[in-house]
């Protein structure tokens, strides 16, 4: 199939609800081809800012061009995108084969190309099968099937994914990002995705933007964001589980706060941040160790441990063959000693939180 050029540029999009700025002065590019994915917490303007992509919003201001052409005051037919809602949003009366046609059919395209296009469609996303079933005798994960296949039938300048998979179970929503992020690259189609879920968001985007309270707190990909955190509300947002933030000072090279103390590399500063990840928190069984075990979870391939140590309670992340070669895994009680990566420690500005060089 043949995709046009569906480059997204969005450019001092603001939006206001209530004197309170939901979309604060947003500037972003879709690249041509690009799955980008905003995520942040619940009310940060993500799923508004889609909206007004779409044109289901009007903006307060900015504007949206796709491939080129300004849509700020187009409609939503005539923007050539199409949506996948959380709540699949399928005709009930349907069968599955109808309801993938339906935007062909409402387009005037005959209908038995409409339904050729619509098996093509069906058979990408697997569910040839269920073509002649409705709605209600489906499970949720065919539903959603459904209707990311009647989005593909359109073969639309933008797809824009609304919380897709949020209704749907663990395991489901693995497989299902998955096909996703394939069928996006197979087709070729810029992406707007929406997803409270940052580990969904770092295992799909081409693009990860954090927003902060209707603001972009940062843009990049995702190893970039996990590794140089802009602040340190990017540095607690992404990551599973999420960065340890210490606040202390940094002397001669060592890190001093409420009754930690590691050696870190950085300039010196006397109200400065420490983050560091879970996994580069190093924990080791010491009976004179500085920390005291609070919590062990086992997930597998790894423990998490939650320690007590000075006024702090901080997470570890330790593979579990490395657990193995101790012995014995701790247990709540225990002591244990705490370090950190020195190389991999991430140092912020207390007051601003912004990332110090």
């Amino acid at each position: 199939m043949t995709v046009p050029s569906s480059d997204v540029e969005l450019v001092g999009l603001t939006k206001t609800y209530a004197d309170r700025a939901v979309v604060d002065d947003l500037s972003l590019t879709l690249p041509d081809g690009s799955l980008t994915v905003l995520v942040g917490p619940s009310g940060c303007g993500k799923s508004t800012t889609l909206r007004i992509v779409a044109g289901l919003e009007t903006a307060d201001g900015g504007t949206v061009s796709i491939g080129g052409r300004d849509v700020t005051a187009e409609s939503p037919r005539t923007r050539d995108i199409a949506m996948v809602f959380q709540n699949y949003a399928l005709y009930p009366h349907l069968t599955v084969a109808a309801n993938i046609a339906f935007p062909l059919r409402n387009n005037g395209v005959a209908k038995d190309e409409a339904s050729r296009q619509a098996r093509e469609a069906a058979e990408r996303v697997g569910i040839t099968p269920l073509l002649d079933r409705k709605p209600r005798q489906l499970s949720g994960g065919q539903q959603q099937r459904v209707a990311i296949a009647r989005a593909l039938v359109r073969t639309p300048k933008v797809f824009l994914f609304d919380e897709p998979l949020s209704n749907l179970d663990a395991k489901l929503r693995v497989e299902l990002r998955s096909e996703i992020r394939r069928l996006q690259q197979d087709s070729g189609i810029t992406a707007l995705y929406v997803t409270h879920d940052q580990e969904e968001a770092m295992t799909i985007a081409d693009q990860l933007v954090v927003l902060d309270a209707g603001a972009i707190a940062q843009v990049g990909t995702p190893e970039e964001l996990y590794r140089r955190p802009a602040n340190t509300f990017v540095a607690g947002f992404i990551g599973s589980p999420s960065m340890n933030l210490l606040q202390g000072a940094v002397r001669d090279g060592v890190f001093d706060g409420d009754g930690v103390r590691f050696v870190v590399p950085g300039a010196d500063g006397p109200a400065v941040t420490l983050g560091v990840r879970p996994e580069d928190l190093l924990v080791v069984p010491s009976e004179h160790g500085d920390g005291t075990v609070e919590i062990v979870e086992l997930l597998g391939p790894r423990y998490v441990f939650i320690v007590a140590a000075g006024a702090h309670r901080l997470t570890a992340v330790v593979e579990a063959a490395t657990v193995a070669g101790w012995g014995t895994a701790p247990t709540p009680g225990d002591r244990v000693s705490v370090d950190v990566r020195a190389d991999r420690v991430h140092l912020f500005d207390t007051e601003s939180g912004r990332r110090l060089a």
